[in-house]
């Protein structure tokens, strides 16, 4: 077979994964081309068929879950003439991924439906290398900067849950079994849970904790690989095997080196200081819960819970919309936390600020992260006069744009130059940056 016969295999798969993507009615050329392709490489037909799920298929062909994973990602370039066939084989498999995570009908979604379409962007999302839940906003740091890619999936899902019968879907327990926490379920969850009772409340309670503990895990894992502060030298080294500095040992006794015996005598030993200085910070941590931040609203709380379990760390929480609320003493807990907000609004930055000033009480061990888009109900110099002069009363402020696990940020120009001006720039929304530049001052 000529490299061009190759070639046109791989674009008929193509043309009938675009064809299938703008118009859901079968072109039946295509579709008898396909088959044919398929089958000719040994591939089952199930791969052609948009009812089965990517689940289905590998579970009557095992073999094929290995070729999924990584499928999508960059390979090197060859050192000799490109496997042709191998490239036929993976536009079939990857058409599959595609079609079943892109093409999603109309009409009224079913739970089953949405369990079966988060299966199946999993696969996606494998085939990318990217982490479960990487490419859609989810689990924290440990989600990935998926790009257009992350944001794309993210809007698929988020449309999926709009199209659910949600409240019905909840009052129903072996429906809601099937569910699988994600940002976009947990924000249609925090907007409806003032309609919600009884078995669907409590439903839909149980899916907000199942999703704050799996962001929780991740988070943690990432604030317990910092230090625990800087290395309190005033404090003795504690004289035990562990802690011996063999390398400055041998270095501070290289005076005693006998070339005869080739040997070395140690007249003392050194030691690693291990003790941290430990003083008290406090974190006030203030979080725009209006409708355009509501990814920021979850990851935050959750951060703010982790750190507050630190020793010698006192958190603050806000959250503010029009008005203020201070959820200070629910910080322990981001789910309590999380049914206490109320999703939606817009902006009144200076009402926040008159709740977080009189927190601040020692200026110099106090950091202030400020999560917000910035984009204000016509009150930005207010707010940013109040920001200034708490920079310059000695806080450390940390302006940021938005903390999703993608990375995706937008934030008011006015304020983004301002910032730059005041040497407090906006951090870039992924929250691993966020964890980083909390872990720096206060450990």
């Amino acid at each position: 077979m000529t490299d061009a016969d190759y070639d046109n295999r791989r674009q008929v798969l193509y043309w009938r994964l675009l064809a299938r993507l703008f118009d859901p009615e079968e072109q039946a050329a295509l579709e008898a081309a396909s088959l044919a392709v398929v089958e000719d490489i040994g591939l089952p037909s199930a791969l052609l068929d948009p009812g089965a799920s990517v689940d289905s298929v590998v579970q009557r062909h095992p073999e094929l879950a290995e070729e999924f994973d990584g499928l999508m990602t960059p390979e090197p370039e060859p050192d000799g003439a490109r496997d042709r066939a191998a490239e036929v084989r993976r536009a079939a498999l990857a058409s599959k991924l595609l079609l079943n995570v892109f093409s999603t009908g109309s009409g009224t979604v079913s739970a089953g439906q949405l369990a079966r379409w988060q299966s199946d962007a999993g696969w996606l999302e494998r085939s990318l290398g990217c982490p479960p839940g990487g490419l859609r906003g989810d689990r924290g740091a440990g989600a990935v900067d998926g790009g257009g890619a992350g944001l794309e999936l993210g809007a698929v899902e988020a449309e999926l849950v709009r199209r659910m019968h949600l409240r019905e879907v909840l009052a129903d327990p072996a429906l809601a079994a099937r569910l699988t926490p994600s940002m976009s379920l947990i924000e249609q969850l925090l907007r409806d849970k003032g309609n919600l009772s009884g078995i669907a409340l409590a439903n839909a309670k149980s899916l907000i904790r199942r999703y704050v503990d799996e962001v929780a895990q991740v988070l943690r894992t990432q604030v317990e690989k910092a230090t625990v502060g800087e290395l309190d030298r005033s404090v003795p080294p504690k004289r035990v095997f562990r802690n011996l500095d063999l390398d400055r040992t041998i270095w501070k006794n290289l005076t005693n080196w006998s070339p005869e015996e080739e040997r070395l005598y140690v007249d003392r030993l050194y030691y690693r200081h291990t003790v941290r200085r430990t003083t008290p910070q406090r974190l006030i941590v203030v979080v725009d819960q209006s409708g355009s931040m509501v990814d920021s609203m979850v990851n935050c709380t959750i951060l703010a819970s982790i750190f507050a379990g630190l020793p010698k760390v006192d958190v603050h929480l806000i959250a503010y919309d029009t008005r203020a609320i201070d959820l200070t003493p629910w910080v322990h807990d981001p789910f309590d936390v999380l049914l206490r907000t109320n999703l939606g609004g817009g902006n009144d930055g200076p009402v926040a600020m008159a709740m977080a000033r009189p927190k601040i009480a020692e200026p110099k061990n106090t950091v202030m992260v400020w999560i917000s888009d910035f984009y204000e109900f016509d009150r930005s110099q207010p707010l940013f006069e109040g920001i200034e002069a708490v920079h310059r009363s000695g806080v450390r402020f940390i302006p940021v744009g938005s903390v999703t696990s993608s990375g995706r940020q937008e934030v008011n120009p006015w304020f983004r130059e301002r910032f730059k001006a005041l040497g407090t720039p906006v951090v870039s929304g992924h929250i691993n940056k966020l964890v980083h530049e909390l872990k720096t001052f206060l450990t």
